[in-house]
């Protein structure tokens, strides 16, 4: 096989993984790079000339974003509505009251703090308009809330780096963004990748594995990010936008299958809030994707469109059931 050509980038708080074989890997990898950093740029809400910045900022007002933030904040909004808020990215503000989960910051936000923060949870509200003839788009939201795009930046740069690694005339590569991993093409022998699915209950090593080809496979997890309070009781950093709190519910991981990273990265996360039942219908309702969910009992639950493709290799400790 090819011998393949690796660079590691940190943007959105996280280390990124680029692979590329073939002739062109090094131009391949410096248009992934740099579309990363630029999109990095572009969605860091503490940044004052960022798109999240100044949608933030804006008081209500319309604000002119790139393409790519229109597509992003269209993906998000249809699952939104599509989950019944679920996923809601204007939970931003909340997420910084629990000190972004981070040992250094961490706090538990009282329940009259988290009250108040969730009146500004109107995700929903936010209006995106199309220039006619232009690649232009206004956005806005209402005056007081506030979103991160933390949920679908990282699949959505991974989609766009893919893109320009193939314009660069790659052909097979990979690249793998904390949880989001994207494909290019097959592996350069013809084979299908095989990416493997973490095991939640010990980090580092892996429940099953999946053979696939380009496509795109995001986890979220409850063990990806999270303090332990003072009273003992840990708190991981998917929030459940109806309380304001971690969400709890019996699932440890949601894996997405989809080959829109974008999509992915949102579906993710709000599969994981949904729970194990409501996940479930909401494949079977609108389907476009495949889900691995782990259960803290010890299930790893594939839709259909797994069962040729995933192999649990953990059987000492998982069992591996396929949904209809």
């Amino acid at each position: 096989m090819t011998t393949p050509v690796q660079r590691e980038v940190f943007a959105m708080d996280t280390i990124m993984t680029l692979t590329a074989y073939g002739k062109d890997s090094d131009d391949g990898l410096d248009a992934a790079e740099n579309i990363i950093n630029a999109m990095d740029s572009l969605l860091d809400p503490e940044l004052e000339t960022s798109a999240a910045y100044l949608i933030n900022n804006a008081n209500g007002e319309n604000v002119i974003v790139q393409p790519q933030v229109a597509d992003m904040l269209n993906t998000a909004l249809e699952v939104y509505n599509r989950s019944s808020g679920a996923l809601d990215l204007s939970v931003y503000p909340i997420y910084l009251a629990w000190g972004e989960f981070k040992e250094e910051t961490a706090r538990v936000p009282s329940n009259e703090e988290l009250a108040e923060l969730r009146q500004h949870l109107n995700f929903g509200d936010m209006s995106i308009t199309a220039f006619t003839g232009e690649a232009n788009y206004s956005v806005s939201l209402p005056a007081g809330t506030q979103i991160s795009f933390g949920s679908v930046a990282k699949g959505c740069a991974a989609e766009y780096a893919i893109n320009a690694m193939r314009e660069a005339g790659v052909k097979s590569g990979l690249v793998s963004l904390g949880g989001n991993v994207q494909t290019l093409g097959l592996k350069p022998n013809g084979d299908n990748w095989t990416i493997a699915v973490e095991d939640p209950k010990s980090t580092g090593n892996y429940v099953g594995t999946l053979s696939v080809g380009e496509t795109a496979i995001v986890t979220s997890g409850n063990y990806q990010r999270y303090f332990r309070g003072d009273n003992g009781q840990i708190y991981h950093h998917i929030i459940d936008p109806s309380t304001g709190m971690p969400v709890e519910n019996n699932l440890l991981s949601v894996t997405i299958i989809c080959e829109d990273g974008t999509l992915a990265d949102c579906l993710s996360t709000a599969m994981y809030v949904l729970g194990e039942k409501d996940a479930l219908k909401y494949w079977r309702t609108y389907g476009g994707f495949d889900m691995i969910m782990i259960t803290d009992d010890g299930r790893v639950i594939c839709t259909s469109g797994l069962i040729e493709i995933f192999t649990l290799t953990n059987d000492t400790n998982y069992a591996v059931t396929f949904a209809e």
